[in-house]
């Protein structure tokens, strides 16, 4: 957070949510000037399907009207009941809502209704019976044209309702987008103005230096990074299974490596590249009572230090508080093939520990060396008094 990099990246963080937000109301305007031209488009032609049914009204009133000749309006009521019905249509493809479309089928259904009704007057006027015709004129053709420019009015305003839902939905969209792109750019420079800057963060960190004298000379090292204790001991294992000579140095660096992964007990347990039987060459940790009882294991037996000399694999064993500890059984591993095995027993749960689990293997990797001459041979019968038995619980 304090270094160069860090600041430019929530500058720029900052920028594009301000951009986000400003391509999305862009994006949000142009998606609302296309509805409202197309509910602009539908509102005209509504207020022509409107004037088309209001002179198809007049003009079939026209029919009994003094003065006025059948044989001009009779095609002019039919004209004008197919623009308007025409009209219906258009609207009815064009509208978006359901109450829309719904009204513009009323409209159609009214139309229809007209039509039959005007095939009435007009068979009355053919009668000469001029009182009938006007009175299904005036009263069912009134009523049809009436109802159908009433359902033209429901769609428009329907259409109207839809486009002030989806505009005050999309301004709710805008101002969220705004105010959470404002807020996190408020973040962004409450963030850049508190922190320090990485000059007077780096001074701050760096404790005072005494001037140097001379010509420039004597200038304070830089302080070192603190070595891990798990590896410290493991380079110290290494070094010192390169300078071992014999048996006790051996024993030694067992009992070095115990006490870097807290173990209460250790046992080399040697085989061959054949599957021969592992049997203990080396120990630490136990008495001679608890030595005598470890049998030979075989490599097919159910336990950790079997499985790790045929699987060549490290095994884990948990603890059960109160009842067992837990341990690690580490394969020794040659070029041609796995020769035995280490297993510890550790304390406190410390089998978890990934450093535990590393000293283990690289102190199995050691005894290899030492080891492998050892094992091209079948192991003997009977090891080494003090140095080759243990527990019976340690092959785990």
């Amino acid at each position: 957070m304090r270094s160069r990099a860090a600041r430019l990246t929530l500058g720029a963080v900052a920028w594009i949510a301000l951009a986000a937000a400003g391509l999305s109301i862009v994006g949000s305007e142009q998606q609302l000037a296309t509805v409202r031209n197309a509910v602009r488009t539908f509102d005209l032609r509504a207020r022509e399907a409107a004037d088309a049914l209001s002179d198809l009204r007049a003009a079939q009133q026209a029919y009994v009207a003094l003065g006025q000749g059948v044989v001009f309006w009779m095609p002019k009521v039919a004209q004008t009941a197919e623009l308007a019905v025409r009209t219906a249509g258009v609207l009815r493809q064009s509208a978006t809502t359901v109450e829309a479309k719904s009204a513009l089928d009323e409209v159609a259904a009214s139309l229809a209704e007209f039509t039959e009704v005007d095939k009435r007057a007009r068979d009355y006027l053919n009668l000469d019976q001029q009182l009938m015709a006007g009175d299904v004129i005036f009263t069912e053709g009134g009523q049809a044209a009436a109802a159908a420019a009433r359902q033209v009015e429901a769609a428009r305003l329907a259409e109207h309702q839809s486009l002030d839902a989806a505009e005050a939905t999309v301004r709710r969209q805008q101002a969220m987008a705004i105010g959470g792109a404002a807020a996190l750019a408020a973040l962004i420079v409450l963030l850049l103005t508190l922190l320090p800057t990485s000059t007077a963060a780096a001074a701050a960190d760096v404790p005072a230096q005494p001037p140097a004298s001379g010509l420039g000379l004597g200038a304070a090292p830089a302080p070192s990074r603190g070595m891990s204790p798990v590896l410290k001991a493991a380079a110290g294992l290494c070094t010192d299974f390169g300078r071992m000579r014999d048996i006790e140095d051996l024993s030694r660096l067992l009992e070095k490596a115990a006490e870097a992964m807290d173990a209460g007990g250790l046992v080399v347990w040697l085989g061959n590249t054949a599957g021969a039987d592992l049997q203990p060459v080396l120990t630490h940790g136990y008495g001679d009572q608890m030595r005598a009882r470890l049998p030979h294991v075989p490599r097919s037996a159910d336990n950790a230090a079997a499985a790790a000399y045929r699987t060549g694999a490290l095994q884990i064993v948990l603890s059960r508080p109160g009842v067992s500890s837990g341990a690690l059984v580490a394969p020794i591993l040659s070029p041609d093939g796995c020769v035995g095995a280490l297993s510890a027993e550790i304390r406190d749960g410390g089998e978890g520990s990934e450093g535990v689990q590393a000293l283990a293997v690289i102190v199995a990797a050691q005894l290899a060396t030492v080891l492998a001459t050892s094992a091209q041979a079948t192991p003997a019968a009977a090891p080494a008094e003090g140095q080759t038995r243990a527990t019976g619980g340690a092959a785990l």
